[in-house]
């Protein structure tokens, strides 16, 4: 795979990522890496100052450093920041950050040596993933301290895992017959002061949560079946007159898979029922014209969180396809820039709309659970599920209180972490972003979160049995997805622990599988 620093998406740096794919760069973008480190070269040998080449970094800004110390300055840097804490981020995570830090330097911006930078693609390649403690990163000059972990062994450093086991830097570069880099000025600074680390969290977690908002408008539609709702809000020509991109893709996906539906309510249905209860006086009915929000409006309301979805992806591809480290060595303009591209604001307020549209995407499947339990709600469904021995049995009484106590700690992890700036390093790092803390944050909920659809899932197919002419009456598309849930989740006429089942429900989702039911694999949204 050849990374020409302009062009990776989100979804090929994941499955690369996943894959463990080798990369490589074209050999325009080696002439361009090779241009930015001579001229880089050139401005040391004439005397000029630069930031991080002959000047200390960070608090010290303001000593100079002769050019002879170039190489104890750039492994001091690397050193001085690493000071994360807590447990190793996991290999996907470390590999996509290793591709989007390759991508960025092979831009030929950064004045990274060829050779380093060549070793760097080295330590991809060979399957060495440097140990990453997740928690202590500011994402204010990026990720300083995660980004200096995986530079540390690039030049024989600190800890990596290989072919399984946590080893020292110096012993895993030894074992895949590579030499250790030495480092010259700027180098160390090229390879940590960007938002890498953050886009390579943030990343597979926009990668997954797409797959799961497509899975959440089928579940919509499931449940609209089930729970007998009516299908004309979802009627094309109603979003036409509100055409937010989100709401339509999810009105759209509602339409066109419940098109042969036989038991979801048509208009039709609705007029005949309304027709025979009309009199001269005002009466109350047993039926009723409009369904509750979660049933009517879930285009209106897993909409925005699609389309926060797809803001979050178009920036991170910008990151992604940035240079956004300091000091830039522009070979066209002919001069060095000092600036700011290694803040992380972008990346972390784009990990918190993730985080926001993925918990409210779940309130969404949570509020239909206690339709699908309460009597008063559920459209003549027995109370809880429990058609067999009710009282004597719970039915799927206990399946709510893991969703509401997955949805309880969805919402206590989402609160912005964007906003949460803190003044470092004697105020020269007054605003910093957070971004990597945000990015985990998304992690954590995206990792949770896949019981409250899974719930959903489990009692959907419960009530389609109840329901008469039974999964019979489905869509196509909705029909393959009971039977998907059927093959690991029985119709329960029985009480015994939930739990398996739940998580069988999850683990379709989490894999994508309700995406196999459609004709093309996909609803093909462009996210």
């Amino acid at each position: 795979m050849h990374l020409d620093g302009e062009t990776l998406t989100v979804d090929q740096m994941v499955e690369a990522a996943y894959q463990q794919t080798r990369v490589d760069i074209f050999p325009e973008q080696a002439e361009r890496v090779k241009a930015s480190r001579d001229m880089l070269e050139g401005f040391v040998k004439s005397g000029r100052i630069i930031y991080g080449v002959t000047t200390a970094v960070g608090g010290f800004v303001n000593w100079l450093i002769p050019e002879e110390y170039a190489e104890k300055l750039q492994n001091n840097i690397l050193r001085g920041v690493a000071s994360n804490v807590g447990p190793n981020l996991d290999d996907v995570y470390v590999r996509a950050a290793m591709l989007c830090r390759i991508n960025s330097l092979g831009r030929g911006v950064s004045a990274i040596s060829p050779e380093n930078f060549e070793k760097y693609i080295a330590v991809y390649n060979a399957g060495i993933v440097p140990c990453i403690p997740e928690q202590g990163s500011l994402g204010a000059s990026g990720d300083l301290g995660p980004l200096a972990y995986i530079a540390m062994v690039v030049t024989g450093a600190w800890r990596a895992k290989y072919e399984g086991e946590i080893i020292p830097g110096a012993e895993a570069l030894k074992r895949a017959g590579l030499e250790p880099a030495r480092l010259s000025y700027k180098e160390g600074l090229a390879m940590i002061n960007g938002t890498s680390v953050m886009v390579g969290v943030g990343a597979p977690v926009i990668y997954h949560a797409k797959k799961l908002l497509k899975q959440s408008a089928l579940i919509a539609a499931l449940t609209l079946e089930a729970l007998r709702g009516k299908i004309m809000p979802y009627h094309p020509a109603v979003h036409r007159n509100k055409p937010h991109p989100g709401q339509v893709k999810v009105a759209d996906a509602v339409w066109t898979t419940l098109a042969d539906s036989k038991m979801v309510v048509q208009d039709e249905e609705v007029d005949r029922w309304l027709a025979k209860m009309r009199t001269d006086e005002p009466q109350g009915m047993d039926e009723q014209i409009e369904d509750a929000y979660s049933l009517r409006a879930a285009a209106q309301i897993l909409g925005p969180s699609v389309d926060a979805l797809w803001q979050a992806d178009r920036t991170l591809q910008i990151e992604i396809n940035s240079t956004n480290d300091n000091p830039l060595i522009i070979v066209e303009e002919g001069d060095a820039f000092h600036n700011a591209h290694f803040h992380g604001q972008y990346v972390s307020q784009a990990m918190d709309h993730v985080a926001i549209a993925l918990t409210t995407a779940c309130n969404l499947h949570d509020r239909r659970i206690d339709r699908y339990l309460d009597p008063h709600h559920n459209n003549g469904l027995p109370p809880f599920l429990c058609k067999e021995n009710p009282g004597l049995r719970h039915g799927l009484m206990g399946s709510q209180y893991c969703a509401a106590s997955t949805m309880a700690e969805m919402r206590s992890l989402c609160h912005p972490v964007s906003i949460q700036t803190l003044t470092t390093t004697g105020d020269f790092q007054d605003h910093v972003s957070m971004g990597l803390v945000a990015a985990r944050r998304a992690r954590d909920i995206l990792n949770i979160c896949y019981a409250v659809p899974a719930v959903e899932l489990v009692c959907a197919c419960q009530a389609v049995d109840q329901r008469e002419g039974g999964a019979a009456r489905l869509s196509t598309v909705t029909r393959k997805i009971y039977d998907m849930v059927r093959e690991s989740v029985p119709y329960l006429d029985h009480d015994e622990a939930l739990t398996d089942y739940i998580e069988a429900a999850a683990g379709l989702l989490r894999d994508g599988r309700l995406l196999d039911a459609l004709p093309d694999g996909d609803l093909n949204w462009e996210l």
